[in-house]
């Protein structure tokens, strides 16, 4: 049924709620699981006339480098159970760096969970798992995380 699930984190204990679904759906399957978290680009505010600013390098390394320890020990802790995992940390925007890897991999699900921001909150931040639902074309497993 799936073989290869892709499981987004952005580090957060919230993010990190599909974790036990994914681990008992990818026991039962023998799926593989890839854990991607994305380095987005941050936006930079300057006045009219002045160049764009661009992330420094350095910075976007040393990011990557957080994100790749972060997916490392998951992948370890998941590894122990008997899992096979595998990790990513693509640089750009997430929803697009999300619907790339997941094509790259030829992803079977794709497992999120949501923040669960509704209203004004939801529209001012925007939402990943709502913008996934409309742009992919794997399965999404979507399980709302709560406080």
């Amino acid at each position: 049924m799936y073989s290869k699930i892709l499981v987004p984190l952005d580090g957060s204990e919230r993010a990190e709620a599909i974790l036990p679904c994914v681990r008992e759906l990818a026991g039962r399957l023998s799926a593989e699981l890839v854990l991607v978290r994305v380095i987005e680009p941050q936006p930079h505010i300057t006045a009219p006339g002045e160049p764009v600013p661009y992330a420094p390098v350095a910075d976007i390394n040393e990011l990557t480098v957080a994100a790749e320890a972060y997916l490392a020990g998951l992948k370890d802790q998941l590894g122990q159970q008997g899992l096979r995992v595998r990790v990513l940390v693509p640089y750009g925007p997430v929803v697009d760096e999300i619907i790339a890897a997941a094509d790259q991999e030829e992803a079977d699900l794709i497992a999120i969970a949501s923040h669960g921001r509704g209203g004004l909150a939801r529209l001012f931040y925007g939402s990943v798992a709502s913008a996934l639902l409309q742009r992919v074309s794997q399965p999404l497993l979507l399980v709302r995380s709560r406080d």
